[in-house]
């Protein structure tokens, strides 16, 4: 376990953090309050503001760390503790995949966002997708004891939940970069995606 987090830490970490930042930075509009779920340290949210100082974000999480780069409030991991229409945008970055229901949390998205909600996570489509998405949740996260229910969703099982909840698909990005070549052929491949979803009134 040592030698596989070295290696991600060395290779992988950095990389993608910075690739998220670009990709993610691009997709919020200018002024926009962003609420990030899940934010975990923050760091990832503190890049982004520091790439794009007209907009402001903010973070809830399960265990609020001390060290934490953005303001953090904790909640229950499904009721997200913020009135309707609190901020302008929701986002969730790995975030969904490590709930049992999604929908859930989507659902309250919904509430507290006003204009759109942003998702980073997987598809489990193509060949060995899962198993390919268990090795990589468990490299990531297991030595931080996040919850690992492994739940991917199929690209089918994503529009169905979308659409049941009145969302539109703005942007949908499955080419993110996030590892170096020939990495990204075996980890990256169509199991990542960004998107934007517009709240449908």
């Amino acid at each position: 376990m040592k030698v596989v987090d070295n290696i991600h830490s060395k290779s992988v970490h950095t990389r993608r953090v910075n690739k998220l930042c670009e990709h993610l930075s691009d997709l919020i509009p200018h002024g926009s309050s962003v609420l990030d779920v899940g934010c975990g340290d923050g760091l990832l949210s503190s890049l982004i503001m520091q790439k794009r100082t007209n907009i402001k974000l903010s973070g809830v999480d399960v265990l609020v760390r001390s060290d934490a780069k953005i303001p953090v409030a904790e909640f229950d991991g499904e009721s997200i503790p913020f009135q309707d229409k609190s901020f302008d945008i929701v986002m969730f970055v790995d975030v969904l995949h490590h709930t049992d229901n999604p929908e859930i949390l989507l659902r309250e998205a919904v509430r507290v966002a006003n204009h759109a909600i942003v998702i980073k996570d997987h598809t489990r489509n193509g060949f060995l997708a899962y198993p390919t998405l268990r090795f990589m949740d468990w490299v990531g996260n297991a030595k931080h004891n996040v919850a690992l229910p492994y739940n991917y969703w199929s690209a089918q099982q994503w529009t169905n939940a979308l659409n049941s909840l009145n969302l539109q698909t703005e942007v949908w990005i499955k080419d993110l970069g996030l590892y170096p070549k020939p990495a990204d052929w075996i980890f990256g491949r169509s199991l990542h995606f960004i998107a934007k979803f517009s709240l449908i009134e």
